[in-house]
């Protein structure tokens, strides 16, 4: 994982966009592909997941860097799930693009996908994750990022799951932060 960021502010709820001029999904979207090798694995032989969320985290950077036009730091990691083991041999394959941008950070789609390195089958996605990744200047504070425009109805439903996990995540840091103040106000040290 890079760097914690400090919390976007596009996590704020009433934000607008900026006014920069929107880039189409295509325009950052990547894909990182890499090998296993027996170094990739834990005790069970298999690829250690923390190995393919590494993978993930450099994707999804790479296209957020690609969209946002600069440095962007990753935020938060939503959903990583392993939907198959990878094994050593595997040609692993990170596709990721932007989902949706708020204004001054972006949400990043993985998919991970696994085929045999000497075998012409299709590939099985074997993961998939939520990023958001906030954009930041010089001095590490958040700067705007351009709007991304959805071009395939793919891309509009990817945009529009993207804003419900956003409210999810903003009612979930809500909750907390209100249980916070109110187990502080009863006397209660966390």
């Amino acid at each position: 994982m890079t760097d914690q960021a400090p919390a976007p502010e596009s996590e704020i709820p009433g934000e607008t966009e900026a006014a920069l001029p929107g880039k189409p999904t295509s325009a950052s979207r990547t894909t990182l592909s890499h090998i296993m090798t027996h170094n990739d694995t834990n005790l069970l032989g298999t690829v250690h997941g923390g190995v393919i969320m590494k993978l993930v985290d450099d994707a999804a950077g790479a296209v957020a860097g690609r969209h946002s036009g600069g440095p962007a730091v990753t935020a938060s990691m939503d959903e990583m799930a392993f939907l198959e083991p990878v094994r050593v041999g595997d040609l692993v394959h990170v596709k990721a693009q932007v989902n949706w941008t708020g204004r001054t950070s972006m949400e990043v789609g993985v998919r991970v996908l696994a085929e045999r390195w000497n075998e012409s089958a299709p590939p099985t996605q074997v993961g998939s994750a939520y990023l958001v990744f906030a954009a930041v200047d010089a001095d590490g504070k958040p700067r705007p990022v351009p709007p991304v425009i959805p071009e395939t109805d793919r891309d509009r439903r990817r945009y529009q799951e993207a804003q419900i996990r956003r409210t999810h995540r903003l009612a979930r840091r809500r909750a907390i932060m209100e249980l916070r103040e109110k187990r502080a106000a009863e006397g209660y040290e966390d």
